[in-house]
């Protein structure tokens, strides 16, 4: 099969196109015949060796977390998946990934595909939608009523945190930049900053939670529009803890793992029309690098997703 790989740690060189066996399965596997799969910003922060430390990859490695596709083969000790399911997944990162025409994925990850989507959307849910749901519902616990900041609403994190909010019955206020305004207010988002143009700290009332996606000066001036009580949580950095005690504010941090009851619950907001993901473009296996240069420009807008073969 084809798979596309790291050798050693570095830059889009160090992509590689490899030839290489089928993976075999554990008894509580499933093996999954890709047909989508998504780029993240972890997969090229894995490729340039910038999570080395936190996870010890044996080299080569297949990268990609993000999968939809067919199940073509189960383990002795699978009884919920057959051959032919359609399942969607994001496997364990400490893992081969997704980047391949097969993959290996332990049952307990995947989650039946939304029967009213591609697989090409499909693939782009599983990484941001458990993001999305873990920063806003288990972490910073939205509920209805309640004013939510989302920082770059057009990513494939923040798109889809708006459509959660909404849902839940909160306020959302989104950063974007103006060309992507159309798209944001249609994700349900009640108010929109251009961030090139606008302070959010000057032009936002206090809100009830902020989603952090960016990190930086971004979750710095962040504390300035938490109401009392309220809470900071990023995905990007630990939001200082101190500062937050000494503001009267919470802060939260999240990096998540394989949380197939989260898939199943999105994949019925997606079938009931509360739900829907953004493909902002796709790419071929052997197109990679250009897929890792779009990510790695920051100005990708919603998911980026691979293409890799027919169901």
């Amino acid at each position: 099969m084809l798979a596309v790989r790291i050798h050693q740690y570095g830059n889009r060189d160090a992509l590689s196109l490899d030839d290489i066996p089928i993976p075999d399965i554990a008894p509580d596997e499933v093996l999954v015949k890709v047909v989508a799969a998504s780029v993240n910003p972890v997969d090229w922060k894995v490729r340039e060796g910038y999570l080395a430390q936190m996870i010890p990859h044996p080299l080569p490695l297949t990268l990609g977390w993000d999968v939809s596709g067919v199940v073509v083969a189960v383990g002795g000790e699978v009884s919920n998946w057959r051959e032919g399911d359609a399942v969607f997944a994001r496997p364990d990162l400490a893992r081969n990934g997704t980047y391949a025409e097969f993959v290996a994925i332990r049952a307990s990850e995947c989650a039946r595909k939304p029967a009213t989507i591609s697989h090409v959307e499909a693939a782009a849910l599983p990484l941001a939608g458990i993001t999305a749901w873990e920063s806003m519902v288990d972490t910073a616990a939205v509920q209805a009523g309640q004013r939510v900041l989302v920082h770059a609403g057009s990513g494939g994190v923040g798109s889809l945190a708006i459509q959660l909010l909404k849902d839940l019955g909160a306020t959302v206020i989104a950063t974007t930049s103006e060309r992507n305004r159309a798209l944001v207010e249609s994700l349900g988002a009640d108010q929109v900053v251009d961030y090139r143009t606008a302070r959010f700290t000057d032009v936002v009332e206090p809100v009830d939670a902020v989603f952090d996606t960016l990190g930086g000066q971004v979750q710095e001036d962040s504390w300035q529009v938490l109401k009392p009580g309220g809470i900071q949580v990023s995905i990007i950095s630990p939001p200082d803890a101190d500062q937050a005690a000494a503001r009267g504010v919470r802060q939260g941090f999240v990096f998540i793992g394989p949380n197939a009851p989260v898939l199943t619950r999105l994949a019925a907001m997606v079938d009931s029309g509360r739900l829907r993901p953004v493909i902002g473009a796709e790419f071929a296996l052997r197109d990679i690098a250009a897929a890792h240069a779009l990510s790695e420009s920051g100005r990708a807008v919603g998911k980026i997703v691979l293409y890799v073969g027919t169901p």
